[in-house]
């Protein structure tokens, strides 16, 4: 008997309970709708200062990485503005203060388990207000060439010249070497080939820089270089370098495509020779011997 009334009475107190509840809800429902309302109207006013910014402010900053940072940074502070206003009307002021307080704690603690997000993303931001690398320019890095697609507080992200697309985290770029060829639009390029040992060196010297200076237009302060560089097997070698317009590897290859074909048809109508290798091959007597004196065993007696 008394372990059933102590039954009932848990019962009764649990429904108490739950009437309070039920209670504070409906009594804190106005405030409840309304925060909701507060968070959807910050909601559109951050949407809708994110669009004023980029269209009359961030437009006028060069780098799109930049603006994106910018106007991201913007979105989440009008949201969280909005979200503590609608603490203030749920009267959860408390609740904020204790929020607040072990923000410390528990940023140490998600500092500690993911040093590498906050590697990247600290990362992200020293890319995004680098002046030497924006959006659109063709880099290369230790393993990948490409042109950059995205710098996120995450990962950069480049369009390879096959339109592929490499993601590399920040944490891992920001801390290899690079080259930007969109830094410089003129870039020197150099073209190797061999002529043969019969030819007139000084004459292949002066019809090489001939042919260059023609055809690929050298500003103020550059020039032709043309150095013999080996004695080869079949051919003396030489290289030729000049300045082109290059901010990436298409024009590279175009341009050397261009001079080969240029240095080939030059020589084939001076008369010089392109040596290719060559291989001899030598059958010896003594080769010959052993093959007849297997052929010899073979006879019968």
């Amino acid at each position: 008997m008394d372990q059933n009334f102590s039954i009932e009475e848990a019962v009764n107190k649990l429904w108490d309970k739950m009437d309070g509840w039920m209670e504070a809800i409906i009594l804190k429902l106005p405030n409840l709708v309304l925060a909701v309302l507060i968070m959807i109207v910050f909601y559109f006013i951050a949407r809708g200062v994110k669009k004023l910014f980029n269209k009359f402010l961030l437009n006028r900053i060069s780098q799109k990485s930049i603006q994106d940072i910018i106007s991201k940074m913007i979105f989440v502070t009008f949201i969280l503005i909005g979200f503590f206003i609608a603490l203030g009307v749920m009267e959860l002021n408390k609740v904020l203060t204790s929020i607040l307080a072990g923000a410390g704690v528990v940023g140490l603690a998600v500092g500690l388990a993911l040093q590498g997000t906050l590697s990247n993303s600290f990362g992200g931001l020293i890319l995004s207000f680098m002046p030497k690398l924006k959006i659109n320019d063709y880099i290369e890095t230790d393993s990948v060439k490409g042109f950059v697609s995205e710098i996120s507080l995450r990962n950069i992200v480049l369009r390879r010249p096959d339109n592929n697309y490499v993601i590399i985290p920040n944490s891992k770029f920001v801390d290899n070497s690079f080259t930007n060829y969109s830094l410089s639009k003129r870039s020197r390029i150099a073209v190797s080939c061999g002529v043969g040992y019969e030819s007139n060196l000084q004459e292949v010297e002066d019809l090489v820089v001939k042919i260059i200076s023609e055809n690929f237009e050298q500003k103020e302060g550059e020039e032709v270089e043309f150095f013999f560089t080996e004695f080869g097997d079949s051919s003396i070698n030489f290289m030729t370098r000049f300045w082109i317009d290059m901010v990436k590897s298409k024009e590279k290859h175009a341009e050397t495509h261009k001079a080969i074909k240029l240095i080939k048809s030059n020589f084939d109508k001076h008369g010089i020779n392109i040596p290719f290798p060559i291989r001899t091959l030598d059958f010896s007597k003594n080769t010959m011997r052993i093959e007849n004196n297997n052929s010899s065993k073979n006879q019968p007696e």
